[in-house]
């Protein structure tokens, strides 16, 4: 058992970026390849975008989970590399609505086939191993444990209880 595996929930972020980096670099060397440049961080704005002609920068923010600021700087950075336009909304002067440009379209259509094959490689990585098939399911029950409970109220009143404990000892 390594440090990580024996330290169980104390290292559970580090783990979790260990795994999400490594998973990133395999993923962007994938890209790599096949002659593809494409940031895995790009993902949930081309996935979303191929779903939809177009989605304001607000309904991208709220789909993806993430800050609006944190959306509007991701869609920037696409639109400097010429991947995204966006408009004013005929409706609403406020909202920027994001579009594929030609350059963005012809990318979206030679990554598809990657992330074909990726979900087809994870299938097979996770049908080898029958623990990693509760993964999504775990980090999906992880995910909303987190949205329902205040763990630094929670580390904080155990941290109460237990000066209470050792102030009376």
């Amino acid at each position: 058992m390594n440090l990580y595996q024996r330290l169980g929930f104390l290292v559970l972020g580090s783990r979790l970026r260990r795994i999400s980096d490594s998973f990133l670099s395999e993923i962007t060397r994938a890209y790599q390849n096949e002659g593809v440049e494409f940031d895995a961080s790009w993902f949930p704005v081309f996935y979303l975008l191929a779903e939809n002609d177009s989605l304001s920068i607000k309904e991208l923010s709220e789909q993806t989970e993430v800050s609006h600021p944190a959306a509007s700087q991701l869609i920037t950075g696409l639109k400097n590399k010429g991947l995204v336009t966006t408009t004013t909304c005929a409706d609403d002067g406020r909202k920027q609505l994001v579009t594929f440009t030609t350059k963005g379209r012809e990318l979206l259509t030679r990554v598809q086939p990657v992330w074909d094959a990726i979900l087809l490689s994870m299938n097979e990585v996770m049908n080898n191993e029958p623990e990693c098939k509760k993964l999504l399911s775990a980090i999906t029950a992880l995910e909303t444990a987190f949205q329902e409970t205040n763990l630094a109220e929670r580390i904080d009143k155990h941290l109460v209880n237990s000066l209470k404990l050792s102030d009376h000892e």
